[in-house]
């Protein structure tokens, strides 16, 4: 039993905003849409709920194939009205209430979700929420969609909020869908480059493959700065052809900054720190390895500071060989 969206697609004039939509959401589930600003998340919701007719690609619910429609009383859409209330009450000079719109969204939210709904579709609900309210609401939203087994899809354009959240992430990219996976998958094994970035801070850099395609652990020299780097264990496909250029990434938190010798396996590479930033309860460390620039995130930075050499390993298990 789940909401079937298959290869949907939805363009305003000659321009595309969707292209060939696929993806399933069990019930009980909460799927997260996330993508960069017009990247067609509210589009898609609008879709599902019936308010924008799709220019192709089909819908069905729980295995019955039927187009949405605004008066279906399965489906539930709570839009993101804070903001064409901000710009209302802004543009005519009136005071406007950041917790007063909060309120009024959370309430619209709590109305959905006690209905018999089969599926919530929120638009964006965290934007006028603070961290703490935020911790309230995760717990809240995922205790009911359980107790309800409706379906309910997110978009944000906070990808934590998505994280805390969400079972699946559909991550947005030119109008399709670029990767669907849970939210450790999304962070940790990005699929593509536009993926990773839009998925958290992450190191990326170019390199060109040095090793057989048969290789356990296949060896890049990187273009900046030249170094040679192994990397982690991926398909033939995403290796690529041996004359051309990779983009390698790894996420700050998996590099580790030392002060001794280790093997050359490691990947270790002598750095000057350029900048340190705090970032409570962590620290960014940014670093000039022979011109390839590198982020490390640490829980403390001790003995070290801006000017300082340290040596940098970069965990070839850690580093992700993308599709550019």
């Amino acid at each position: 039993m789940s909401l079937k969206i298959d290869n949907v697609s939805k363009r305003f004039g000659s321009h595309w905003v969707l292209r060939s939509i696929s993806f399933e959401a069990e019930n009980g589930s909460i799927i997260g849409v996330f993508g960069r600003k017009g990247s067609g998340k509210s589009t898609l919701l609008r879709v599902i709920a019936g308010l924008e007719s799709a220019d192709g690609g089909s819908m069905s619910l729980n295995d019955e194939a039927t187009p949405l429609s605004p008066t279906d009383k399965r489906v539930g859409f709570v839009p993101n009205a804070p903001v064409s209330s901000f710009w209302h009450r802004t543009l005519s000079g009136n005071r406007f209430d950041t917790v007063d719109v909060a309120d009024r969204q959370s309430e619209a939210i709590h109305e959905a979700l006690e209905s018999e709904l089969q599926v919530v579709l929120l638009d964006d609900p965290f934007c006028f929420l603070d961290m703490r309210a935020k911790e309230e609401f995760y717990s809240e939203l995922r205790r009911k969609v359980t107790a309800s087994d409706a379906t309910m899809i997110v978009t944000s354009n906070n990808i934590e909020d998505l994280y805390h959240l969400c079972d699946k992430i559909a991550i947005l990219e030119n109008g399709d869908i670029s990767q669907f996976a849970a939210p450790e998958a999304v962070y940790e094994h990005p699929a593509t480059v536009g993926v990773a970035e839009a998925t958290g801070r992450i190191n990326l850099f170019e390199a060109r493959r040095l090793t057989s395609s048969k290789t356990e652990l296949p060896e890049f020299q990187t273009i900046s700065g030249e170094h040679r780097l192994f990397a982690q264990r991926t398909s033939l496909g995403n290796l690529g052809a041996i004359n051309q250029n990779v983009m390698l990434a790894i996420r700050p938190e998996h590099i580790s900054i030392a002060f001794g010798a280790s093997f050359p396996e490691d990947n270790l590479l002598k750095a000057s720190i350029t900048r340190v930033r705090f970032l409570g309860p962590t620290t960014l460390i940014e670093l000039d390895s022979g011109g390839l620039y590198l982020s490390a995130l640490v829980l403390r930075l001790v003995g070290l500071k801006p000017g300082d050499e340290c040596m940098v390993g970069l965990p070839p298990d850690r580093i992700t060989i993308l599709k550019q």
